[in-house]
Formats: structure tokens, sequence, C-alpha cells
């Protein structure tokens, strides 16, 4: 008689892992199987073992706009040597730092890295003088169309611009697009369209997961621009740090430069990881108990309404970053080197801002076809005109259509222009060619 043998491999499903998270994540941790979707949930395919939170990273990663991060720049100019960091290496960087931080304090894994890798999807070329400029070209251009800030981009990135479903948007869960608002500086009242406002949770100061992500992007910020940048400072000015004392009383600071450097590095993002760790524990607990929560049922009936400072350094960390925030500031950042790409920031973005306003035929393709689809301008073909367009220079042209579009759908309206303003400031700071041209 043959006997049944028990399965060597166990079978893994989604209803697994959302268990896993019940019995092994904090009970402040955010919980896969308790998430929504703006546009209702997604439908897996048969054998997708993913939770929500896992499918949101994977839905990030192979996105458009994640793979345009290579293109810009962080600090310096990254064709000016080959070992500069760049948007893309930064977002990988900081999603390194903050799983650290999450698997050491039971926050849920999947959830943080999802919100780290799309946190500066909507970041436009040249840094943050990027994002100065198009947001002054926008107000100037149409004072209607609202401002430009980085983390509100990366949300209607994420719930309209990518185009890989039958609807805009990647229909990412809402608390990853909570996590992508709330990684910097937010409020409520900046003019900005946003699409589901409902699910970002304005009176919450975000997610435990969230919190963390927005201080492992400052420690990662400071302590990568400071090694792009080491050759801009003296040495002797960085080992005064007092953050840098520290580094070398915990280990040998080793004999050749390269690695005398490498762990100076290192051992400054060790030192904010930990202390931000242990200073959020310490927060968390105390607020849990003040709150009387005892349970997860407990936390999620409070989580819409969550400080946004349960997951902070201590005074002696906060110490330490501040003083290093100033140093790299004072020497990277405001250098000759690096406020000398501010001027052809002005130029690129301004000149190809005022190109696409001017002509916004010159918009690519599929920017178009969206202005088509939304508001129904007269110089947007139809799918099928588009495939008919002539072609000069290697490029596509388009034409007007021959038909004439009801009144009510023309662009003369105070409604469209202010979108198409706003379309045009989507391609103009963010589209491959402008990052080629830093």
């Amino acid at each position: 008689m043959q006997t049944l043998r028990p399965k060597v491999t166990p079978e893994f499903t989604r209803q697994h892992f959302e268990r896993l998270e019940e019995e092994r994540l904090a009970l402040f941790a955010s919980k896969s199987a308790r998430a929504a979707r703006p546009r209702g949930p997604a439908t897996p395919m048969s054998g997708d073992a993913r939770t929500e939170y896992a499918r949101d990273r994977d839905r990030i990663i192979h996105s458009r706009a994640f793979r345009r991060l290579k293109h810009k720049t962080q600090v310096f100019i990254p064709y000016e040597g080959d070992h500069f960091r760049t948007r893309l290496t930064h977002t990988i960087e900081v999603s390194q730092i903050a799983r650290s931080g999450a698997r050491a304090l039971g926050l849920n894994e999947d959830l943080t890295e999802a919100i780290a890798l799309g946190h500066d999807l909507g970041h436009t070329p040249f840094g943050h003088s990027g994002e100065r400029i198009l947001d002054r070209l926008l107000r100037e251009s149409h004072p209607r169309a609202g401002g430009f800030k980085h983390n509100y981009q990366s949300v209607r990135v994420v719930d309209r611009l990518e185009k890989r479903y039958d609807e805009p948007g990647l229909n990412l869960t809402h608390d990853v697009r909570e996590g992508i608002l709330k990684h910097t500086v937010w409020k409520r009242a900046f003019p900005f369209p946003l699409d589901f406002p409902e699910g970002l949770r304005f009176e919450s100061g975000g997610t435990l997961e969230s919190q963390l992500v927005n201080w492992s992007d400052e420690i990662a910020q400071q302590t990568h621009d400071l090694e792009d940048g080491l050759p801009l400072a003296e040495e002797e000015a960085i080992e005064a740090l007092e953050i840098s004392r520290v580094v070398r009383q915990a280990r040998a600071p080793g004999n050749d430069r390269a690695a005398r450097r490498g762990s100076l590095i290192r051992g400054m993002i060790g030192v904010l990881s930990a202390d931000l760790v242990e200073s959020s524990r310490g927060r968390i607990e105390a607020w849990l108990e003040s709150q009387g929560v005892a349970t997860t049922d407990d936390f999620y009936a409070r989580r819409d309404s969550l400080p946004g400072d349960l997951v902070a350094f201590s005074d002696r960390g906060r110490r330490f970053y501040r003083e290093l925030k100033d140093f790299v500031y004072r020497h990277v950042i405001h250098s000759f080197p690096v406020s000398r790409n501010d001027g052809h920031a002005r130029r690129v973005i301004a000149g190809v801002f005022k190109a696409y306003r001017e002509n916004p035929r010159l918009l690519p393709d599929y920017v178009l076809l969206g202005l088509h689809d939304e508001i129904g301008v007269r110089f947007l073909l139809s799918p099928r005109g588009l495939s008919q367009g002539r072609r000069r220079g290697g490029r596509r042209e388009l034409h007007a259509p021959p038909r004439v579009l009801p009144r009510h759908r023309r662009p003369h309206r105070r409604h469209d222009r202010q979108l198409l303003q706003r379309r045009v400031q989507g391609a103009g700071g963010m589209n491959k060619s402008t990052g080629r041209r830093e």
C-alpha cells in the first residue's frame, strides 16, 4: 500500500502572507488585508500570492515614471562623473534604509518599500532647483492652474499620468498614496489638483511607515550628498563634526583614504538610523499607552489621526542631523560647482515649458492623446488619426482633425486652459528628453 508523503514545499498564498502579517508585525503596523484602493480592489491572476502592498511596489517598479528617475539629477549632474547619485540611486538607498528601520520596528516592510520607491516619481530634473523653477513658471503662466511640488506631482503620476490599465494611473492603495504625499512637507491648502483627496487622510500625520520613509529620505540625502561632495570640503572640517567623532570612536577609520571615507559615511547612516529606531520605539510605546491602544483594531480606530512625530530622532540624534545638514548645505549644496547649474536649469526648463506652451503639438503623443480624451482640444487627433500623422525629421507631426468639435468641448474654457497648463508642466518637468538635456 502506497503511503502519502507530506508536501515538502508548503503552499504559500496571499492569505498565508496576510496571516503572517497579523502574527509577526507590531500591532501598530499597517496590515495589507485592510488596504483599499481608490478605483476598487485589484483583480489578481490565479496563483498570485502577493499582498496588496507588494503589488503596489511591483507596479511602481514597472512604471515609466520609475524608469525616468535614472535621467534626473540628485545634486551633481550625472555626466560630470561616473559615480554621482541620480534620483534613481537615491530612491534605492532610501528604500534600503527604510526597510531596515521597518524591520527593526516591526512595521510593514512591503508598504515601507513601496512608499520609498514611489516617493520621487514626480520630481523634476535638476533637483529642487527644477522644482522651484517649474512652480514659478506654472504660477506665472496661469495662476488658476495652481503651483508645483514634487510630492503632489508624485501622487498625480500614480493616480492619473501613468497608463498601464484601462483606467488612468496605477490604482495604488491609499496607504501608499498617502505615504508618497507625506514623505516631505505637505498641507491640505496647497493649490494642486488631486484626484482622490479623501484617501490621503489630511487630518493624520501619516502612517508610521510613511513617517519612517520621511526620515530615511533625509538620512540618505544628507549622507550621500556629503559623500558625492567630499572633494568640496576640507577633511578636517568633516572629521570635526560631532557625528563624525562618534563614528570614529565606534569603528576604526582604516588606513586607505577611500576606506576611511566609506567607513565614515556608513557610520553616519548607522548612527542616525539606530537613533531613529530607538527614539521612535519609545515615542510609539508612550503614545500607545496614553491612548489605551492594546490591539490592532484599537490602533486602526485612531489611525486616521496619528501624530506626525511618532517616528523621529532623539534630541541627540536631531542635533547630529541638523549639524550634518547645515554642513552639507554650506559646503555642497550652496557651493559654486552646484549653484552654477541653477542657471542652466532655469534656461532648460523655461525653454521646454515655453515651447510646449506655445505649440502643444510638440508634447509627447501619449500626453496629446490624454488631452484629447479629457478635453477634446482641436489640435489633437483621435487614435486613428494619430496613426495617420505625417513624420518629419523622424518625429510624428500631428495635425488638427477636419471636424469641428462642439462648442462645449473647445479649449477656450478656463478649466481646459488650466488642465492644459498642468499637462504642459508635467511633460516639461518630467519627460526623458528633458532629462537628457541635463
